[in-house]
Order: C-alpha cells, then sequence, then structure tokens
C-alpha cells in the first residue's frame, strides 16, 4: 500500500526560518512546526515567574494549576537556581520574565483526524513565554518542550536561552508507550515511577505494567515440580481477602497505598498506567493458588469451561480495579491454546463486559491467533498486536473495524540482559527505526512488517490508536538488576518518543538519526525529577570521595556515612580491609549491598544474591578494586587478576547461559550490618 497521510494540511507544515532568526534546537520529540523570529531570545533569569491563567488554574486532574508546580519544580532543578518565585494564578504579566500557562489552542488532530487534547501552541518573545494547550495535558507538554530548549540552547549570557518565535505541536497517535514485565521480575515502586517521569520528558503517556506472570521451563512447568516454578502477582490483596492466597510472594507484592502514590506520581507527569492481570494463560500464581482451576497438563493455563474459573478471575477484577485510574485495563490474554478458541472468544467478551459494567472501563487483550467459525471477540475490545503474522494480521484487525496498538515484535520487543538466539536486542534495534521499514523508510506506529509493504498501513489509518514497547524478564530475578533494566529502556524510551509522537515520513521537521544521537546525550543527562542515571558530583576531579578510616573502630563507633547514596557505572571502587568476621557489609547504598561473604553483591530490591567463589582471608589484609561498566562488575583483589559477579539463566529449560552483572555502586554507608574489622584508605572514583 502506498504511503498516504489523511490529516489536516497544519500537520505537515515546514519549518521556516525568517531572515537572521535563531531556530530552536533539535528536541525529542520533534516540535511540528517553529517560525522563529528576529527579536532577542528569552533569558532564564533566577527571577522568572511560572504564572496560570486563573480561568484554567483548576481544570483537569492533576489541575493545570498541578502541573505548573511540578514544572516549576523541574526548571528550579534543571536551572541550577537557588530559588524560583511561587507559581501564582494571574494573567497579569508585571514587569519582568514570566512563563505563562494556559488553554484554548487550536483544534489539532491525530493523524487519523480524531481531535487530541494534547497539543500545544509556544509563543516565546524576549520577557513572555505563552504556553497555550488545548487541554491541560498539551500544556504540560509544551513545558517539556520549553524545559528541553533550555538545556539544549547554550548558556551565551551565563544563562539559559530560548530563541524567540511561535509555533504549535501535536502527537501524531493517541498511545504512546513501553510495558515492563514485573511479573516475572519484581520491582519498587519507586522505581517504576521514576521511569515515569524520565519517559513523560519524551513525551510517553503510557506506561503498561505486567503485573502477573511466570517463569517458563518445561522441566519444571509440566511436572511434579510446577508448584515451585517462581510465579509472580504484584497486587496485594486487602487482609481478610477471599483472594489473599494468589500472591506467592507477599514481600514482593504492592500494597493499594504504594501502587495509587505510583500511580498518581506517574500522573502528575502526564503519563498513565495501564494495568495487567494476565489470564487465561501466563497464569501459574493462579493454578499455585487454586490447582483446580488450571488446564490438565498445563499449570499455566486455567480451564476456562471450569465453572469457578472464570468467577474467581472476576473476583480478582472486582478488589483490584477500584485501585486504578486509568481508563482501560489489559487482560493480557495471550498464548492460549488455539483448540479452545470458542472459549477463548467467550472469555474475553465476558470479561470485557464484566470489567464495563464494575467501573465503566474498556479492555485490551493481546493479539492471539484463535479460529473460530461461530464468533469473534468484540470490537470493543483493543488488540495488542504483537506477533506477525503468527497470532494477527493488522492490517485485516483494521479493515474489520477493530482498534489496535501496535507492539510487533520485530521492532518493539526487548528481552531482559540476553534472548534465545540473540532474536531481540538490548535496546531498540535504531537503524531498524531510523530506515527498517520498506524502501529504507522509517519505523512508525502504521509500520508492522520490514518486508512487506502491503501488510503495513498508513499514519492515518481509522482504528490504528498507537504503539507500545515491551520489555520482558523471561529469565526473572537474577537476570537483571534495576540499572540494567534502566539502561536497556534509557535510549529506547527517547527514540520511541520521536516515532510515535512525529512518525516516520509525515513532517519535515522530524529527527535524523543525527540530530536525535546530539540532542540525547544531553536531554538524558538532564531529565528531571528523578535520578535514573545514579549521576553525582564529584568531590574534585573524578573523585567522589577519599577517607581514610585507618584508626576508626567500628565496634564502638559503628559504620562510617559518606552522604553519596549510589554511584552508576562507570566507577572504580577501591579498599583496604581487614575483617575479622565472615559477616557483615562492607558498602550498603540504596540500589545494591557488597558483603564480606564471598564478596556477595546484593540487588536490594530482590534480595537476589551475587557472589564469587572466595571469601576475603579473615585478620589479613586485603587491598580490594571494584570495576564496574555498562556491561559487567569485576574485582580485582590483592593485584591477582579481574574476577567478575555473574549470573545464571535459565533458557527456556533448554540450557543456563552465564551472565555478566553491573552494579551500581553501594556507597552510603561503609562497614555496616554487623561488620567486624579495619578499614584503611577507600576511594570511590568516576571512570571504570
Amino acid at each position: 500500500m502506498p504511503l498516504m497521510v489523511l490529516v489536516p494540511s497544519i500537520i505537515v507544515s515546514l519549518l521556516v526560518l525568517a531572515p537572521s532568526a535563531v531556530t530552536l534546537a533539535p528536541q525529542i520529540p520533534s516540535i511540528a512546526s517553529f517560525q522563529p523570529s528576529s527579536g532577542p531570545p528569552f533569558i532564564l533569569t533566577p527571577a522568572v515567574r511560572v504564572l496560570v491563567d486563573p480561568s484554567y488554574a483548576n481544570t483537569g486532574s492533576p489541575s493545570l494549576i498541578d502541573f505548573a508546580n511540578t514544572f516549576r519544580e523541574d526548571l528550579l532543578e534543571m536551572s541550577g537556581f537557588d530559588y524560583l518565585p511561587s507559581v501564582v494564578p494571574t494573567s497579569d504579566f508585571g514587569i519582568g520574565v514570566a512563563i505563562y500557562l494556559t488553554l484554548g489552542a487550536g483544534n489539532y488532530s491525530l493523524y487519523n483526524g480524531e481531535p487530541t487534547e494534547e497539543g500545544y501552541e509556544i509563543d516565546i518573545s524576549s520577557d513572555v513565554i505563552t504556553i497555550k494547550g488545548t487541554g491541560v495535558l498539551g500544556a504540560w507538554w509544551g513545558t517539556r518542550s520549553f524545559l528541553q530548549q533550555a538545556v539544549l540552547g547554550g548558556t551565551p549570557s551565563g544563562f539559559m536561552t530560548i530563541p524567540a518565535g511561535s509555533g504549535w505541536d501535536a502527537p501524531g497517535w493517541e498511545v504512546r508507550g513501553f510495558m515492563l514485565d514485573a511479573g516475572r521480575h519484581w520491582f519498587e515502586t519507586s522505581f517504576l515511577t521514576d521511569l515515569c517521569i524520565y519517559a513523560s520528558f519524551f513525551k510517553l503517556n503510557e506506561f503498561h505494567i505486567h503485573a502477573s506472570d511466570n517463569l517458563w521451563d518445561p522441566n519444571w512447568l509440566y511436572t511434579d515440580l510446577w508448584p515451585e516454578l517462581y510465579s509472580g502477582f504484584r497486587f496485594r490483596p486487602a487482609d481478610g481477602s477471599p483472594n489473599y492466597g494468589v500472591v506467592p510472594q507477599l514481600n514482593d507484592s504492592w500494597s493499594q497505598t504504594d501502587f495509587q502514590a505510583m500511580q498518581t506520581g506517574c500522573a502528575a507527569h502526564g503519563v498513565t498506567i495501564v494495568p495487567e492481570i494476565d489470564t487465561p494463560g501466563h497464569s501459574l500464581a493462579i493454578s499455585q493458588w487454586k490447582p483446580e482451576l488450571m488446564l490438565a497438563g498445563n499449570p499455566d493455563q486455567l480451564n476456562l469451561s471450569y465453572p469457578d474459573t472464570i468467577p474467581t478471575i472476576q473476583g480478582l477484577w472486582q478488589e483490584f480495579l477500584p485501585w486504578f485510574t486509568s481508563s482501560e485495563v489489559s487482560i493480557g490474554a495471550d498464548e492460549y491454546p488455539s483448540q479452545y478458541a470458542d472459549e477463548y472468544i467467550s472469555f474475553v467478551n465476558e470479561m470485557s463486559d464484566y470489567i464495563y459494567a464494575q467501573s465503566g472501563k474498556s479492555i485490551r487483550a493481546w493479539g492471539t491467533y484463535e479460529p473460530s467459525d461461530t464468533s469473534s471477540i468484540s470490537k470493543s475490545v483493543t488488540i495488542q498486536h504483537w506477533d506477525f503474522p503468527g497470532d494477527t494480521i493488522p492490517v485485516q484487525l483494521l479493515a474489520e473495524g477493530y482498534r489496535v496498538i501496535n507492539s510487533e515484535q520485530t521492532f518493539l520487543y526487548l528481552d531482559g540482559k540476553t534472548s534465545d538466539g540473540d532474536e531481540f536486542p538490548l535496546s531498540l534495534n535504531e537503524p531498524l527505526l531510523w530506515s527498517g521499514a520498506p524502501g529504507g523508510a522509517g519505523w512508525a506506529p502504521n509500520i508492522f512488517s520490514a518486508s512487506d509493504a502491503s501488510n503495513n498501513t498508513y499514519p492515518g489509518a481509522p482504528g490504528l490508536r498507537g504503539a507500545i514497547f515491551a520489555l520482558w524478564e523471561d529469565w526473572g530475578n537474577n537476570a537483571t538488576d534495576p540499572w540494567e533494566v534502566y539502561q536497556q529502556l534509557a535510549r529506547s524510551v527517547a527514540i520511541f518518543g520521536e516515532k510515535t509522537w512525529a512518525g516516520s515520513g509525515v513532517r519535515s521537521t522530524q529527527l535524523t538519526a543525527g540530530t536525535f544521537n546530539a540532542s540525547y546525550p544531553v536531554l538524558n543527562a538532564r531529565a528531571p525529577g528523578q535520578n535514573l542515571n545514579r549521576a553525582v558530583q564529584p568531590a574534585y576531579g573524578d573523585m567522589v570521595f577519599s577517607l581514610d578510616l585507618e584508626g576508626h573502630d567500628f565496634t564502638t563507633s559503628g559504620p562510617v556515612t559518606t552522604g553519596v547514596q549510589s554511584v552508576a557505572p562507570p566507577y572504580t571502587l577501591s579498599f583496604a580491609v581487614t575483617p575479622t568476621s565472615g559477616t557483615g557489609t562492607l558498602f550498603r547504598g540504596e540500589d545494591t549491598a557488597l558483603l564480606v561473604q564471598n564478596l556477595t553483591f546484593v540487588d536490594v530490591a530482590t534480595n537476589t544474591y551475587f557472589s564469587l567463589p572466595f571469601s576475603l582471608p579473615l585478620g589479613v589484609p586485603s587491598v580490594v578494586e571494584v570495576h564496574a561498566a555498562a556491561q559487567y562488575t569485576y574485582a580485582i583483589i590483592n593485584a591477582q587478576g579481574e574476577v567478575y559477579w555473574t549470573t545464571l539463566m535459565d533458557i527456556w529449560g533448554e540450557r543456563m547461559q552465564l551472565g555478566n552483572m553491573s552494579f551500581p555502586a553501594p556507597a552510603l554507608t561503609i562497614g555496616a550490618d554487623g561488620f567486624e574489622g579495619a578499614f584503611g584508605l577507600v576511594q570511590l572514583r568516576l571512570g571504570a
């Protein structure tokens, strides 16, 4: 099918440069249209005021003034100013520089012609920047553009400057998100909230959390060992709830309070959490709870014909639906045996009706091949396509009137640390996204096949809602730590922001690989509201700290505190130590700990241990260097050579695969948890 664009002509506006004018720096995602002027730039100083149109201050949830307050906090962080005036609801600009947030922008549309409240207009003069949204979320995205321009534009006057001019922007697609497999790998809500905040900086608006699943190893699953195979169900039922037994590990589950705090934190940055409880497949946690519900011979599949199965699933949703503020939820519903197609289709439709009746929410389901001559899935269900052509053919779904989200694995699947046969990359395959569509075109949500143009559609196709890329954790907790997960997501989130906001071949202002690569490192380093990079300011040079602890009595005086929580690779942690007991902790931080015994690294979030095959000698001085880079961490002990911290991953029960681990440095406390012995010089430097 030839590429067609059925959008208002304003969508394809050109970037027009005024004589001697300075235009905006390439931001991520790109802005649809900007007309620079030759006037002086806006200079960001500590006197800048964030003002909110009082007519709209309380519009929306979060409201415009809520977003304005978050914007002010981000501005304070990114500018490095010690103080900025409080947000004021007023239309009186007064004297001095101001950033004014309001609503009432023009009527902007997605590429399929549907109206969007995520559009915004921006007008920049030397004294006032006006950001006008079509809705409160549009105004929020306008503040993201402002912040990106502030850090990209340089500081020729000693302050951040933004060129004068005016422009508009709006997304091409409604759904622009990422998915994380939290069913097979436990993640704390603080980490997930930080991921939301980071993704928001690149205008992603959905975080799909896959919250129930299990490892797959036929040597366990299809033997008497299946009750012991790892499974996860992350929503913790209330005490006394009839659903209480569904959670295999209570420590690895979210309370309602914790989940809703995360949900609120994400919403405060324009990101909606879309929760998934995956049934009737991938349901080992439910079978371990209630074995009578499982499909005979398939403990991870539920028997939809058993009388109690669907009421049990509905009982779970009845308890957890009140937790969720999203207008949609995912029931998963993938990879169920096709011989039960009619039962499967009836189940999906029944769940769609049930969830809507209970909460007014609609549902999504993963695209799954379920041949039936007598029934079909309701058109009210959004199909999240992932496997072309094995499970669904999206152009056929769209032609039949279904709404579709593109998660095609060829372009959009990642796996934690490694994948079987290297099927999926560590981060999104950027050459494939820039030029991997038929004819060398770039990927966009309308592209499902890299080789067959007839199975792709055009950006404005009715029913095409957008795209979500997915990071699966098929090998469980011991495969990756949160730092490594973030490393896989960081660039992927940014390039996906561009491709799902602007698309490919629609706007003349779209980014190229070159402009993306130039802007990304600056934006990644300065993204506000979180510190997933675990960046720190060295005391001097590359030295984070240097402490001579000789003579410190850890028994009477306790551990030493550095004031630095955690430091990301690359780093070198060197220390002289004489342990007199094989227990205790050498170093501890928010992400990791390093124990005396077997020089064991602990991933604090999952309480997973990674040991070396020996321990430090007791009562004997040792000099240890820990070197970490993005792909590994190793120790040199008494100058005797490199020993790497590794993990073993169970690859589908076929083999155990060795992988290196990359750990943030545990930096906050030295000599904790009953450590006995002495330290000498301890140094933490940036660079491996």
